[in-house]
C-alpha cells in the first residue's frame, strides 16, 4: 500500500531541486526550437506527447519497471545495457548516464541505498525497489518529472509564458498516468521508438552553435 511517506520520497527524488542537473538538458528540444519546428504551446504539446507515447518517455518507463523487478546486479546490468543500446544519440546516453550517476550518489548518501551508477530510469527503478515504493506510482511520477523538465526548457528557449507552459504540463499529466499503467506488463522486448523527429533533433544538437543546453 502506498503511503504518504512514499509519495513524499518520490516527490523529493523527482523534484527540480534534487541534484541531478536535469535543468541542463533539453532532450533535443533546443534543436527543434532553433529549426522553427516548435514555436507555440500547441506545437510543444504535440512534440512532447509524441516523445512520451512513442519515444524515450515510454522507453524510460519500461526500463524503470524492468530495473524494479531485477533480483540481482547481473540482471540490473542487463537492463542497463538494453537502455544504452536503445539510446538514439551520444547526447541522449550522456544525459541519462550523468543524471543517473548523480541520482545514485545522493540516494546512497541520504537513504543508504547501495546501487550502481546506471541510466537515470534504471537507477530510479532500482532505488524504488530497494525502498519498496509502488512501481506504478514511481513510473508515473518519473514521467511527470521528465516532461516537466522539458516544458521548463521550452518555456525558456521558445520562449513561452509560464502560464502556457503549465497548461501544457497539465494536459500531459494524464498521458504520464496512462503510459505508467500501460507498461505494467511490458518487457525489454517492447523497447522501441517511432519519435523520429525527436531522435534526429537529439543527434543534430551535438553540433548546434550557439546553444544553452547540454542536449
Amino acid at each position: 500500500m502506498t503511503t504518504n511517506g512514499d509519495i513524499l520520497t518520490l516527490a523529493q527524488w523527482l523534484s527540480p531541486s534534487f541534484p541531478v542537473g536535469a535543468f541542463a538538458y533539453s532532450h533535443g528540444l533546443e534543436m527543434a526550437i532553433a529549426d522553427g519546428v516548435i514555436g507555440t504551446a500547441g506545437e510543444m504539446q504535440d512534440w512532447l506527447t509524441d516523445v512520451l507515447r512513442n519515444g524515450s518517455g515510454r522507453n524510460d518507463c519500461i526500463l524503470l519497471r524492468a530495473a524494479y523487478g531485477c533480483a540481482d546486479r547481473e540482471a540490473l546490468d542487463m537492463v542497463n545495457a538494453h537502455g544504452v543500446a536503445n539510446s538514439s544519440s551520444a547526447e541522449r546516453r550522456m544525459e541519462s548516464e550523468r543524471q543517473g550517476a548523480a541520482f545514485t550518489k545522493t540516494v546512497a548518501d541520504i537513504w543508504d541505498v547501495d546501487a550502481p551508477e546506471h541510466l537515470f530510469p534504471v537507477a530510479v527503478g532500482a532505488a524504488a525497489a530497494r525502498l519498496n515504493l509502488d512501481p506504478t506510482l514511481t513510473a508515473s511520477m518519473y514521467l511527470h518529472a521528465f516532461v516537466s523538465n522539458l516544458v521548463s526548457a521550452s518555456v525558456r528557449a521558445v520562449p513561452l509564458g509560464q502560464t502556457e507552459g503549465q497548461a501544457v504540463l497539465a494536459a500531459l499529466a494524464p498521458v504520464c498516468t496512462e503510459i505508467a499503467d500501460d507498461t505494467a506488463l511490458s518487457s525489454l522486448d517492447d523497447l522501441q521508438s517511432t519519435a523520429f523527429l525527436s531522435d534526429i533533433a537529439a543527434m543534430r544538437h551535438e553540433t548546434l552553435q550557439p546553444r544553452i543546453f547540454r542536449s
